[in-house]
Parts: structure tokens; C-alpha cells; sequence
């Protein structure tokens, strides 16, 4: 049996169409298949490599980290260096009431950690989520992701879970002291991109504050850079009280973190101890790699860039069959007509070269979200891309 041939029948599988290109090498901005052939990754490996693949600096922490020593025993338990460090620099570029960080294997493990906590804080039942949200796929995460279809499969889930609409008034009049939690991302991803009214959120973090609730806020893929400044939600002037971090935070290596305050964090301590454990999370080998990687992003210049490269987008991204564009940072949601036409231009762009794909509730869209570190002229060739395949599609070539 060849790799295919395996991959399709001894890997599970998460569709019934994956992409299936075997690659055997990623390096910067570009991905290369077993042919030999270029691609750019125009997503960013789902915006988990912010600064590139195979980073020097990420590839020598992880070398070095694995020299020393990889699982030791269970997380919480002992000392490891490159957990207090990169928590330490993750908190030094946080403000002071985040300070406590919790590592975990990935983004859908720091949302059940975190509502974990809320719960354990408030002493309330009630989470407050919202329509076309995605959280990850475990059962609590799937709990308060943002649509039926999505969750009707497996069902009995987490009950007292109440969905709202994205930027709408609703959710401020129905926050009473009975909730323990909003859960939300800053700007929402799947939903296409779609960012938040600054009034809104502000009303919302008033309303959260005024009741005791926990404001979660989850930036697994906003964080980073991603939007244009480290975290998305200093353009809205608000301080969640519980921080989701996941996909670039481990510099490519598997990593998520819930960040609250200490006296908030502590009570996972207690009644019951090991309120919330892990066997993995906050592996050492990842940590070094994840602070190796935001030790990179904070250097150099690529997080000032974003703007100045979304405008580029802009710019260049001109169709009259394009609907509209959805952006936030170098994070771009190019809406078609429907779905078939932006799943056929997806195909095109990938023919000639670009990883691009979807979103899970904004299938009538394609994603743009490439490495931060990407060239003006990496750009114009994404853009160049996208604009012939629109036209072969709609020339039905």
C-alpha cells in the first residue's frame, strides 16, 4: 500500500474530500509535496505558524529541550523550566490581572478548562455563548459552539448552554447574576471573519462586570499578532477575565493555555483537588518551542506590518465576483455568491499552488491567513492566484 492508500484507509478521517497532498517539507511561508512542488500556505496552517514553518530559533528550543528532558510526569507537579519561562513571558506581555496560566494540549482543551473555572468561581450553572462561534470539538466545547447542525449528532451535551446573535443587544438585557460565563471570540473565525462593534463589546464587558460573570474571551486564533496588535482585544479597550490561547501559541508544536488571575486560578485547587489536571498539557518540548516562536514575533517587525499588508489586500483583491470581503488583520474571509463557486475557486487556487480553504460556517468563503512574516510580493502572488482562478471558474475552464 502506498501513503494514500494508507492515509484513506487507517487514518480516521474528518471528511469525506480531504485535500490529501502528501508533503514532506515546510519551510517559511512554503509547503512542498513529495513531487516537489511549491505551494504557499495562504492559512497559515490554520493560523498556527504565524512566523513561518521550521523557524531556526523554534527548530533549535525544540532540539535543545528534547536533549534535556521531554515528559517528566503529570502537569503541576514539578518544576520544569520551560513552563515557568514561557508562562513568564506570556504574562509580562499580558495585562496584570492575567497573570496565572494554565498549559494544555490544545485550544478546545483551554475552553472545557476554562468554563471549568467559571464555574468553579461563580458557583453558577448558566454559559452564555454565541451563534456561528467554534470553539473546538470536544463535548463542552461543542456544547456552545454556534450551530445545530454541527452539534444535533451527539447530542445529550452540556445543558444550561444559551446561544445568542454576534453583535446583537439580546445577550446585554439577558446577563443576570445567574450566569457564570460569556464565551467569546474577539473577532469570530468561522462565522468569516467577522469582528465585533467596539461599542457592543464594551457593553458587554460592562454588563459582565456589573453581574459577577466571567468574561472569556477566546482568542486561539486571533491571538498572536494575527489581527494587528498581540491581542485582538486591545483594539476594543477591554480586559477579559479569562484568556484562550491555542494554535500559534505553541510556535507549531501542540499547545493551548486558559490565563485568569491567580486568586481565580487557585480554586482549581480545592474542592475537589485536581479540579482540572492533565497528563500532557504544557508539554516541555512545546513550551520551549512556543516561547522560542513569541520571542521571534516580538523582535521583529511583522505584527506592525499586518495593517499595512491588510490594505495591500485589499487593494489587490478586486473581482466583480467577489460578494464581499470579511477582514480583520492579515485575516481575510473572501465571500462568492455561494458556496459552490468559492469551494471551485478553493480547488483552482490549490492547482496552482496555494492552501487556502473554507470556514465551518461560512462555507460560501475562502480564507486567507498567511504566515505574518509573508512578503508584499508573497502577497501579490496569493492575490494574482485567487483573481485567475475566480476567472477559469466562472469561464468554466
Amino acid at each position: 500500500m502506498n501513503n494514500r492508500q494508507i492515509f484513506l484507509q487507517h487514518l480516521a478521517q474528518t471528511s469525506d474530500a480531504p485535500i490529501a497532498i502528501e508533503m514532506n517539507k515546510a519551510n517559511g511561508i512554503y509547503l512542498y509535496d513529495t513531487n516537489g512542488k511549491q505551494y504557499i500556505d495562504g492559512i497559515a496552517g490554520f493560523s498556527v505558524a504565524n512566523i513561518g514553518h521550521s523557524h531556526p530559533k523554534v527548530i533549535e528550543a525544540v532540539q535543545q529541550q528534547a536533549k534535556e528532558y521531554m515528559h517528566l510526569i503529570v502537569y503541576g507537579e514539578f518544576i520544569q523550566q520551560p513552563q515557568t519561562a514561557y508562562a513568564k513571558l506570556l504574562t509580562d506581555n499580558l495585562p496584570p490581572s492575567l497573570n496565572c496560566v494554565y498549559f494544555t494540549n490544545s485550544g478546545a482543551e483551554a475552553t472545557e478548562g476554562a468554563m471549568k473555572l467559571a464555574k468553579r468561581v461563580t458557583g453558577r450553572a448558566k454559559i452564555f455563548a454565541f451563534n456561528n462561534a467554534y470553539h473546538g470539538s470536544t463535548q463542552g466545547a461543542l456544547s456552545i459552539m454556534g450551530d445545530e447542525y454541527w452539534r444535533n449528532s451527539f447530542r445529550p451535551l452540556l445543558p444550561e448552554v444559551y446561544h445568542f446573535n454576534y453583535n446583537n443587544a439580546d445577550i446585554l438585557h439577558a446577563i443576570d447574576e445567574s450566569v457564570a460565563c460569556v464565551v467569546t471570540e474577539m473577532v469570530q473565525a468561522e462565522a468569516g471573519v467577522k469582528a465585533p462593534e467596539k461599542k457592543w463589546l464594551q457593553a458587554l464587558y460592562k454588563k459582565c462586570k456589573e453581574h459577577g460573570v466571567m468574561l472569556i474571551a477566546d482568542e486561539i486564533q486571533s491571538g498572536f499578532g494575527r489581527t494587528g496588535t498581540l491581542w485582538a482585544f486591545e483594539q476594543f479597550d477591554i480586559v477579559p477575565d479569562i484568556l484562550l490561547l491555542g494554535k500559534a501559541l505553541g510556535g507549531g508544536m501542540p499547545l493551548g493555555a486558559f490565563i485568569a488571575a491567580k486568586e481565580l486560578m487557585f480554586s482549581l485547587t480545592n474542592n475537589p483537588v485536581l479540579g482540572h489536571i492533565t497528563t500532557f498539557g504544557g508539554h516541555p518540548v512545546s513550551c520551549a518551542a512556543g516561547k522560542a516562536a513569541l520571542e521571534v514575533l516580538l523582535q521583529g517587525e511583522y505584527i506592525k506590518t499586518v495593517k499595512e499588508k491588510e490594505q495591500f489586500l485589499i487593494e489587490n483583491l478586486q473581482s466583480k465576483h467577489i460578494k464581499a470581503i470579511h477582514h480583520f488583520g492579515l485575516w481575510f474571509a473572501i465571500q462568492f455568491e455561494h458556496a459552490e463557486v468559492a469551494h471551485a475557486v478553493i480547488k483552482k487556487c490549490i492547482e496552482k499552488g496555494l492552501i487556502t480553504d473554507w470556514f465551518v460556517f461560512a462555507a460560501d468563503c475562502l480564507r486567507i491567513a498567511p504566515p505574518l512574516i509573508i512578503s508584499k510580493e508573497a502577497l501579490k502572488t496569493i492575490c494574482a492566484i485567487i483573481l485567475q482562478s475566480i476567472e477559469e471558474v466562472k469561464k468554466g475552464k
